[in-house]
């Protein structure tokens, strides 16, 4: 393999990966322990696999273009697959939101969320049969259904063809929200979600209260605890794989998503600024 020259951007540096380490090296010793991995040690090294998906999910470019000083790109495809499969990357982004949130003073386990969707085009690669039209904003693609802390920070996610209605998918998200994280008791939503998702956060013990903009005010207007999802949304698109779906399964799509929020909160933690791709 090349030797590198000069670190990318994207790399993590050793205050990052010591946040990523344990969990992924655990991994692989589960897989050795379970008999997946026999045979000679393991050729590339853990950290430099993490530093080319982050690449990934950072530029935006296909797997088959990523430089040769990583390691070869079916191995890093590899990884990714086999990490969203075993959920790594889900369990990366629930020890790193508790460990910003405890930063923050706050409880590692929220008590409130809020809720939101977005819809997003796609790319030529992805199958027909995982797309659809949202009627209402006019876009042909997949819909990212998602619900954040009060910090704007990443509880869960769902992707879905975009013609799946904000209800289905909250419904979904609130579910999952609720099972994972029994200390939340009121969510916050648009006006996008009506009756059948306050009935099922009520069955779940959750107070859905859904936010409505003041018809008497013109012009812009922040709507409370609204804005905190919209910057969440926001810190997605600096990843460059996120401004479009390029991703051929949805659970790929939402691995992805937790990728850019590890990214975002291990830089939080440490410190270090996040360099955007629209500024390059």
């Amino acid at each position: 393999m090349p030797s590198r020259q000069r670190p990318y951007p994207s790399d993590l540096s050793d205050a990052r990966w010591d946040l990523l380490e344990p969990t992924l090296t655990a991994w692989r010793a589960e897989r050795r322990g379970k008999g997946l991995d026999i045979g000679r040690p393991p050729e590339h090294d853990l950290r430099r696999i993490m530093d080319a998906i982050l690449y990934v999910d950072r530029t935006g470019i296909p797997w088959r273009y990523l430089p040769h000083d990583f390691p070869p790109w079916e191995t890093v495809y590899g990884y990714f697959a086999a990490w969203q499969k075993d959920e790594v990357f889900g369990q990366l982004n629930g020890l790193l939101r508790r460990l910003v949130r405890e930063a923050e003073g706050r409880d590692a386990e929220p008590s409130a969320c809020i809720l939101d969707a977005q819809s997003i085009k796609t790319s030529a690669n992805v199958p027909a049969t995982g797309q659809g039209i949202d009627a209402g904003k006019k876009i042909a693609g997949r819909k990212r259904h998602i619900g954040v802390d009060t910090l704007g920070l990443l509880l869960a996610v769902l992707v879905t063809a975009a013609n799946v209605s904000d209800n289905a998918g909250g419904i979904q998200v609130l579910s999952s929200i609720a099972a994972d994280h029994p200390r939340i008791t009121k969510a916050w939503a648009d006006t996008g979600y009506r009756t059948k998702v306050i009935d099922h956060g009520a069955r779940l013990g959750i107070d859905v209260e859904v936010t409505r903009r003041d018809p008497a005010h013109k012009g812009f207007k922040v709507i409370p605890r609204r804005w905190v999802v919209e910057r969440t949304f926001g810190w997605l698109m600096h990843h460059r794989r996120l401004a479009r779906d390029y991703e051929t399964h949805p659970h790929r799509s939402e691995a992805m998503i937790h990728l850019a929020m590890i990214d975002l909160m291990s830089r939080r933690l440490t410190r270090e600024s996040t360099p955007n791709w629209k500024d390059s």
